[in-house]
């Protein structure tokens, strides 16, 4: 018994000590935080193409790193601009406001683009190309908390082809954003964040790294009859490259792209000739477009001295081209699979390089992708799976067409975007009808259209709420002063089709089911244990979890936790 006591008194005394020793220890940061996010990367991707990734890619990710493997998103739409938003911020649009990559200004009356923003000039290019910011997300993001925890010490540089997936997770304070014009060839921005390009991004640019992308036809990484995850190349529901009769290998970019091929570029340009450039966006809609990003981000930590400076510096790095090139194939494609068999070349080199310039262990890297995809739906009903697709356009004119017929002349239907009726509210008000009672009639003559499971008014909505299941996607994608007078809800395995009735060709995503809102979410690095956990988990749970990581505020809108699992070292 004295024993006991006298240990006892003993680890007592020897408690204010250790907390001294631990008080008196210098705070642990990682040197640099990288976000990466794979625009329409499904969750079964990661294993779908295992068997051809290298070892140091994706595979090295969840070997050393640690994996959620049922993380989903937990609003609708799920599009790029809110999926890269929901990330950074740690909550829904419901809270950050970016209910779509385009919405409905009522105020305005006329559509707006999610970073849209004609205050501010192109940096490094001409035109409206770089007229973009993130003025329209209402909440702070990690990479603004991590600003002004370190008083704006640090630096964050943004990089992803798309303006939005830079725009956005860059938040408010970052130093630099830069995305692609594919009308030069170059990265560039806005005045939001500077007046000129920096030297080194200049100097990248000179490179002409896209001109020599496309002066090679896109040939598959493997012998073509290796790709046997994927469909035949020749398939009806696969869209071709505009100038290409069929869209099958090799893809001849220098045709499409109006560029030489590789030996007669090499040979101008040993003859000091320019190299005729007609259409360098190609770029985005091949693996190369992935490619030229991670060569970026790479030149981006060597010239801004990222994580070098004895200060946390954050880079979010956005893949977007395996989204155009999902939306263009399919995810069943050769194509989409020689993007990732590619993909996972390129962020094995951007981890190599980070491990040899920052030294091993010291970046946390965190992936995830901004939302999933549909499989096409003319190859599920060719499998005899249920699916197809509805018409935006239709919708919209047939619903105009029905209030015209039941309440007389008028503009009834101002649009139909992300999934949602937006009334004529003046108009309404004119004829001295309810608001409410319209929503109601709006939403029966909605369930009318096949492959419309659900309609619902934004009035239910705003008086409701849900703590899980389809009403809580709505609800958390609802934002009253963005959004429409009716959420529609089509059935799964069907989707929204911009050339409808025209057989639908490749694939979209925008919806609640599984296939977009489940993707990956793996933590790699600094004082990341090796595991998976099954435990359910969500987008907005990434921002809360870097932040505890970093010991700094969780953004200002923040709804998601800190994962305790990967936490726990």
């Amino acid at each position: 018994m004295k024993k006991s006591l006298s240990f006892l008194l003993a680890a007592a005394l020897a408690l204010p000590a250790i907390a001294q020793k631990k008080s008196s220890q210098k705070l642990e940061r990682p040197k640099l935080v990288v976000g990466i996010v794979v625009d329409q990367m499904r969750y079964d991707y990661l294993y779908r193409y295992w068997d051809k990734y290298g070892k140091d890619g994706f595979r090295r990710l969840l070997g050393e790193g640690f994996s959620y493997e049922n993380a989903h998103y937990n609003y609708v739409p799920t599009y790029t601009g809110p999926g890269h938003a929901s990330i950074y911020t740690g909550t829904t649009p419901s809270v950050h406001g970016i209910i779509g990559n385009d919405w409905y200004e009522r105020e305005a009356g006329k559509n707006t683009y999610v970073t849209e923003d004609n205050t501010v000039q192109t940096v490094g290019s001409t035109g409206t190309v770089g007229q973009q910011s993130p003025r329209h997300m209402l909440t702070t993001t990690i990479t603004d908390e991590l600003r002004l925890a370190t008083n704006f010490h640090n630096k964050t540089i943004a990089v992803c082809i798309k303006d939005r997936g830079s725009v956005l997770p860059g938040g408010h304070t970052a130093n630099a954003a830069y995305w692609y014009d594919g009308k030069t060839g170059s990265f560039i921005s806005s005045t939001f964040y500077q007046n000129s390009l920096p030297e080194w991004v200049k100097a990248f640019n000179d490179r002409k790294l896209p001109a020599q992308y496309l002066s090679r036809p896109w040939q598959t990484l493997l012998p073509i009859e290796q790709y046997t995850e994927s469909t035949p190349d020749d398939v009806p529901w696969e869209g071709s490259f505009r100038g290409e009769a069929k869209p099958v290998f090799p893809h001849n970019l220098p045709q499409l792209s109006g560029l030489p091929d590789a030996s007669v570029a090499a040979k101008l340009r040993d003859a000091g000739e320019p190299v005729p450039v007609t259409n360098l966006d190609v770029v985005r809609s091949t693996p190369f477009g992935n490619t030229l990003v991670a060569e970026l981000a790479m030149e981006a930590v060597r010239a801004e001295q990222l994580g070098q400076r004895g200060i946390t510096d954050f880079m979010p790095v956005s893949f977007s081209s395996t989204d155009y090139v999902g939306h263009q194939f399919g995810p069943n494609s050769i194509e989409a699979e020689d993007t990732y068999l590619r993909l996972d070349q390129d962020i094995a080199r951007l981890l190599a390089y980070l491990d040899k310039t920052l030294g091993k262990g010291n970046t946390l890297v965190f992936l995830t992708a901004d939302h999933g995809a549909a499989h096409s739906p003319n190859f599920l009903i060719d499998k005899k799976i249920p699916a197809g697709a509805v018409g935006p356009r239709f919708m919209r004119d047939s619903v105009q067409h029905e209030l015209v017929r039941r309440h007389g002349a008028g503009n009834w239907v101002l649009t139909y975007e992300n999934q949602q009726v937006y009334l004529n509210r003046p108009l309404i008000a004119q004829k001295k009808l309810d608001l409410r009672l319209m929503q109601d009639e709006v939403a029966s003559i909605m369930l009318q259209f096949a492959g419309v499971t659900r309609a619902i008014t934004a009035d239910d909505v705003q008086k409701s709420h849900w703590e899980s299941g389809m009403l809580m996607y709505l609800e958390n994608g609802y934002f009253p002063k963005r959004s429409g007078d009716v959420l529609v809800v089509l059935e799964p395995g069907w989707l929204e089709s911009g050339s409808y009735p025209a057989p639908n060709k490749g694939t979209t995503h925008g919806s609640a089911s599984a296939y977009d809102t489940h993707v990956p979410m793996l933590f790699w690095g600094w004082h990341v244990k090796h595991g998976a956990s099954a435990a359910p988990a969500v987008i907005p749970d990434i921002a809360p979890t870097v932040a505890r990581w970093l010991h700094i505020q969780e953004p200002d809108g923040c709804t998601g936790q800190p994962l305790q699992e990967v936490l726990n070292w």
